[in-house]
């Protein structure tokens, strides 16, 4: 039976770059580097959490995702409070879709874009629904 989900993949053109955004300005921590013949293995994750996430080096537009503005992103992080999230992470530079977070049937959420233009979903669940999306 399967137990966990280890890895989701998310392209990008330059790995020490993005590794500097997912550590540096949206605190996640490096997991895993790895360099080996077929390419670096590099992995960030948040802390306490077993899922991580390849940064994995493409060529520009090899995995860009080409969702129009306001879709959710490939992953998404979970926040237990996502208006000071965004305040900490926009005084680091990350770009977001929208001026400020926005509050919706399932709690806050807000798309940020990392330097690959990777949509990255951020999410508050609500207090009151928190078995809900």
């Amino acid at each position: 039976m399967l137990t966990n989900i280890m890895y989701t993949t998310l392209y990008v053109t330059d790995q020490d770059r993005a590794l500097r955004f997912y550590t540096e300005q949206l605190g996640l921590e490096k997991r895993i580097d790895f360099p080996n013949p077929g390419g670096r293995f590099l992995t960030v994750g948040v802390p306490g959490s077993p899922v991580e996430i390849v940064l994995w080096a493409h060529a520009a537009a090899a995995g860009q995702p080409a969702e129009p503005a306001g879709q959710p992103g490939p992953v998404f992080l979970e926040s237990d409070d996502l208006r000071a999230d965004f305040k900490v992470f926009r005084d680091r530079g990350v770009t977001f879709d929208q001026p400020e977070p926005e509050d919706y049937g399932f709690g806050i959420r807000i798309e940020a874009v990392d330097p690959d233009g990777n949509r990255i979903s951020l999410r508050e669940r609500s207090r009151a629904g928190s078995g809900d999306g």
